[in-house]
């Protein structure tokens, strides 16, 4: 079985986040990249079924600020990489690209989280199904692979669903797909292996973007708070009327 992960470089949750002077855009300076959390459980539950006989292979869409990422993710136990060599401006964009891979190679299974969490756009997984017309399962929390069928189990409000589905298939994960604790911390043996591992740059095949960013802003800080003594309740009804305007 060809397994595909698709794999997205994130900004560290410690690093700063800041916007260019025309802030038209993110400002990478002193950025610590890593690896998509959701996109890591998809890496491990892909790495574990190596058991059963699978290939597997990571994909990037980004320029070569990813590849120590993509390094990471052999790493932890892929077999190769691929970079498609394009700046990754849109969902539509990126799912046009690992479309393009997929027709070219031939997976069984697609692999990927969710959503990213920078942008937390929740689009390609069910762009690359839709393009594909392959079966889609989202929000998966547990999966288990049997010849051709891929028996999952997904979160819903309230709940949870079970559902099967025929390979070829586009599996979006999350947390719970498999246990934080399976999660792989790459050792030295793997960390050398992930050095000689086919890391192979192919050029994009269109750059058809949807969408155009005209403005980023950063969150407004935290107002002035004020304090009305707890016996005095009638300034507060009057503040909550007139200043905050809630009631």
């Amino acid at each position: 079985m060809k397994i595909l992960v698709c794999i997205s470089s994130v900004p560290d949750t410690t690093s700063k986040i800041s916007f260019t002077a025309d802030q038209k855009s993110f400002d990478t300076t002193g950025i610590q990249w890593v690896i998509n959390p959701l996109d890591e459980f998809a890496l491990t539950k892909a790495v574990q079924l190596q058991a059963s006989g699978a290939q597997v292979t990571i994909a990037t869409v980004g320029e070569t600020i990813v590849e120590p990422v993509m390094r990471k993710a052999l790493a932890i136990g892929a077999n190769d990489a691929i970079r498609i060599n394009a700046n990754p401006q849109d969902s539509y964009t990126v799912a046009e690209e690992i479309v393009a891979l997929v027709k070219e190679n031939g997976y069984d299974l697609i692999l990927c989280g969710k959503e990213s969490l920078d942008y937390n756009g929740n689009a390609v997984p069910g762009l690359v199904a839709s393009m594909l017309e392959y079966p889609f399962v989202n929000a998966c929390i547990g999966m288990e692979v049997q010849g051709n069928t891929a028996n999952c189990t997904r979160e819903i409000d309230g709940g949870k669903e079970k559902i099967s589905v025929s390979l070829p298939a586009v599996i979006a994960g999350q947390k719970g797909l498999v246990e934080e604790n399976e999660l792989i911390i790459p050792n030295m043996r793997g960390i050398m292996s992930a050095r000689t591992k086919p890391l192979t740059v192919k050029e994009a095949s269109s750059s058809s973007a949807k969408v155009n960013s005209v403005q980023f802003q950063n969150t407004p800080g935290r107002g002035a708070v004020k304090l009305v003594d707890a016996s005095n309740l009638d300034e507060l009804v009057r503040m909550l009327h007139e200043d905050a305007k809630v009631i």
